[in-house]
């Protein structure tokens, strides 16, 4: 089972709450996410929106976005913002499943590997 790049790499905006103490929301999670492993480019686009790049198998946007509300940040809470964050945590839990990862499973790219293998045979 060959992944292709565009399935593994998701490139993804990360809303931030315009009520927050910290204005800067998206210039703080960007020095944050820098050195987290899986996150591969993350760039603030403004004060509140960050554009971030990983790589599916290391990690998700739900465990990005749990690690941002752990460090006190605020994710833009508006409709259409909570049902697009839903549907990306659906499509990446679904594509990491179909891959062999189990959830909650950080990198999973053992598993692929031998799915592989065993593919071959």
């Amino acid at each position: 089972m060959d992944i292709a790049d565009t399935d593994r790499f998701k490139h993804r905006q990360i809303a931030f709450d315009p009520l927050h103490p910290d204005g800067q929301q998206a210039q703080s999670a960007a020095r944050f996410l820098a050195d987290v492993d899986g996150v591969l480019d993350c760039e603030p686009r403004s004060s509140l929106l960050l554009q971030v790049r990983y790589d599916l198998l290391k990690t998700t946007l739900q465990e990005i976005e749990e690690a941002l509300r752990e460090l006190g940040m605020h994710l833009d809470g508006a409709l259409l913002f909570r049902l697009r964050r839903a549907m990306h945590y659906y499509m990446e839990e679904t594509q990491r499943a179909n891959w062999g990862c189990s959830h909650g499973e950080h990198n999973c790219t053992k598993k692929v590997f031998a799915k592989r293998y065993e593919a071959l045979e």
